[in-house]
């Protein structure tokens, strides 16, 4: 149980983060979490099959999920553009 709040916790200021750092590609409280724990999901797998492990930090989480974040919406700029 207590590492659902931390994810989610985690994802939150992962999305609040990458929207700051993406300039306004946030998308309000509830989505940015979903794309925080979706970026840290996503950074986790890219991050670990580049071969690169922080460990079980809370800095290393958060830096994990905010670079699978900004990612992530990235992405999500891509195709809204198109």
């Amino acid at each position: 149980m207590w590492s659902i709040i931390v994810s989610i916790l985690i994802g939150a200021l992962a999305g609040c983060i990458a929207g700051r750092i993406m300039k306004g590609s946030g998308f309000g409280f509830w989505i940015n979490l979903l794309v925080g724990i979706v970026g840290g999901y996503i950074g986790g797998s890219l991050l670990g099959w580049l071969g690169i492990a922080w460990g079980a930090t809370w800095v290393g989480r958060i830096i994990t999920a905010v670079i699978g974040a900004v990612i992530l919406l990235w992405v999500i700029n891509l195709i809204k553009k198109k």
